[in-house]
């Protein structure tokens, strides 16, 4: 108190309540892939995380829904469907449609969509290239990316859908897993291949190094995120240098027009259009714009939907290709949503999963005991579908399967929203005396926070004294020299709930009593 040399009347004003801890995020990942654009602006995006809340923003940093490229083309033989290949044949005139795609898979648009349609809210984005030139480089993941996440505090989840798109997919994961551990934060990754091989060839290749701080999911997911409006002329387009003749091209598939017939001068017509940019063979013919040969080929998409049953499967191929996407960016989402509605400590299963027609794999108890419990402990959870339930994420485990500390997603999730929440709030007594009244005060303060966890269900534990204790002073876990040396030592200990992953209901016989 400062001393008083003039007469008069003084206010002074005192805190009636102490510090509190003030909860760390829980659900705010960050989505590493291609965009259409990355500017605001002038401003360039490129690898810089970009906070949105909903698609609108999405689209007005990093543009719409990519358009991918397929190129058409009649084959007189059969084709077998490869990485890139799609194609439907036609037994009775011994030809078929091959359709193959053109440039990068851009998929993160659809992810997007994914993770917003089951409960996302808040995210980053970070683009690292643009979906036609870039390329989703492990080295700049590390060198750029990784190291600009590091500045931004709320970040608590990654997320990394187009990873599975790679060669250097498992090189991605073991740089993220890494990253994790460093800034407590954690993972969502996917199976690298939806084929039912692929999990042995993940467990073999994401190491043993911090896999407490990750989750699998398997298998990938039938969505409707595209419907078939959203396939049109400008993702299938033809290979006109395969097509000379147009003639023979008609009579080796099922469009059974005659010679001159209506639907074969059109189609004539409008390859002669895309072709020249031009409206007919005259010398003095309109030259079309880029607006108006889109309008042709979609106009064109639409007649050979109607009159050609080949093409209309070849289409519905290139919307179900399109439509399967590994799980990671909808678990983000549904995270996300149990989250606000249960709290960080619920674990994250036995949900609903929207947007998915089916999961490309079906699981039966069998199968899942493989994924759930497997001998090095790397567990894979299974998104199952069940009759008359629709599809369900079944299974809550991290990578370490094996840990009895860290088995469980939410056991470590919970554990990190407590480190950070009260890692943050212990920076208002950095340099505070190292004296009894501001170890009370700590104690004090983290205790009110537990006991606040405690009641919401965070904690397990009949009464505050089974779910938690504050230790803290000298004799108890500081020495003299501690103090000498300005260390002050704060040890919590918290009984975490774990979830009811086996439920166990015994049945017998008694004898009749009346």
């Amino acid at each position: 108190m400062g001393e008083y040399k003039t007469p008069g009347v003084y206010i002074k004003e005192k805190n009636a309540f102490p510090n509190s801890v003030v909860e760390a995020e829980t659900a705010i990942p960050t989505f590493i892939g291609l965009t259409e654009k990355a500017e605001n602006g002038t401003e360039s995006l490129l690898n810089k995380p970009v906070k949105i809340s909903s698609m609108t923003e999405y689209n007005m940093y990093f543009g719409g829904a990519p358009i991918p490229k397929f190129m058409l083309s009649v084959e007189t033989v059969a084709v077998n469907d490869g990485e890139k290949i799609l194609s439907v044949c036609n037994k009775g005139k011994n030809a078929g449609l091959k359709a193959v795609r053109q440039g990068n898979l851009c998929t993160l648009y659809y992810n997007l969509v994914m993770f917003f349609a089951n409960g996302g809210g808040t995210c980053y984005i970070v683009s690292v290239g643009d979906c036609n030139t870039g390329i989703l480089d492990k080295n700049a993941i590390k060198n750029t990316v990784l190291p600009e996440l590091k500045k931004v505090q709320d970040i608590t989840m990654l997320v990394v859908p187009e990873a599975v798109n790679t060669s250097d997919c498992m090189n991605i994961y073991t740089d993220i897993l890494a990253h994790c551990e460093e800034q407590n934060r954690f993972a969502i990754i996917d199976i690298p291949s939806p084929s039912d091989k692929a999990v042995d060839t993940f467990r073999s290749a994401i190491g043993g190094n911090h896999l407490s701080y990750a989750a699998a999911y398997y298998p990938w997911l039938e969505t409707s995120v595209l419907s078939d409006n959203d396939i049109n002329g400008e993702m299938l387009t033809w290979d006109y240098t395969l097509i000379p003749d147009l003639t023979s091209f008609v009579d080796r598939t099922n469009l059974k027009p005659e010679e001159d017939t209506p639907m074969e001068k059109y189609i004539k017509d409008s390859f002669f259009k895309i072709v020249n940019k031009k409206d007919s063979d005259k010398e003095d013919a309109k030259v079309l714009t880029e607006a108006d040969i889109k309008l042709v080929k979609n106009d064109l998409h639409n007649a050979l939907l109607q009159n050609w049953s080949e093409y209309k499967l070849l289409a519905k191929k290139v919307k179900d290709y399109l439509n399967l996407l590994p799980p990671s960016a909808a678990m983000a989402g549904i995270y996300t949503m149990v989250d606000s509605t249960r709290g960080v400590w619920k674990a994250p299963a036995n949900v609903s999963v929207n947007y998915v027609n089916k999961p490309s794999v079906v699981i039966d108890n069998k199968a899942q005991e493989e994924l759930n419990m497997p001998m090095n402990g790397k567990a894979v959870n299974a998104i199952r579908s069940f009759v008359g339930e629709g599809v369900k994420v079944w299974g809550a485990r991290t990578l370490d399967g094996n840990s009895q500390d860290w088995r469980y997603i939410n056991v470590r999730r919970t554990m990190s929203f407590l480190e950070h929440s009260v890692k943050n709030a212990a920076r208002a007594y950095v340099f505070e005396p190292n004296d009894a009244n501001t170890w009370i005060n700590m104690k004090c303060m983290i205790e009110n926070f537990l006991r606040s966890v405690w009641k919401r269900g965070g904690l397990a534990g009949a009464t505050p004294e089974d779910a938690y204790s504050v230790h803290v002073g000298l004799g108890d876990t500081m020495t003299p020299e501690d103090i000498l040396e300005g260390i002050m030592r704060i040890t919590v200990l918290v009984a975490i709930s774990r979830p009811a992953e086996f439920i166990e209901i015994t049945f017998q016989q008694q004898m009749q009593k009346s």
